[in-house]
């Protein structure tokens, strides 16, 4: 299973959903980094230095970061999803096509009436 770190704004919901599915998942909050106005290259260095995937709903932002070469472990950007446990098993399956330590970012987004499901960047 993956270790991640969900960033600041990311919904605990989701949080408790994946440790259900068996996930090493540690928020920002319980790292004593919530409230302190951390920019997010620190936060992607943050959850670097703790060899973790980094969970956001931020989308715009770490996606930049990730053009930009910043270094991390992987980066899951998410949509809001009401269905917090769809989302979480749309989040595993994401990870689980990815290499572990590899730099990498996957896109999860909430799914149109017909179906949906995570895209995957280089």
């Amino acid at each position: 299973m993956a270790a991640f770190y969900a960033d600041e704004n990311f919904r605990y919901p989701v949080v408790a959903a994946l440790r259900l599915l068996g996930h090493d998942v540690l928020t920002c909050q319980e790292a004593g980094r919530a409230d302190q106005a951390i920019d997010d290259p620190t936060v992607l260095a943050d959850a670097l230095s703790m060899n973790r995937i980094l969970l956001t709903q931020n989308r715009n932002d770490f996606k930049k970061l990730h053009r930009q070469g910043l270094p991390h472990q992987g980066i899951v950007v998410c949509t809001y999803d009401a269905d917090t446990e769809a989302l979480a098993l749309r989040i595993d399956k994401a990870v689980a096509l990815e290499k572990p330590g590899e730099r990498w970012l996957a896109s999860v987004v909430r799914p149109n009436r017909g179906g949906g499901a995570a895209t995957r960047k280089p």
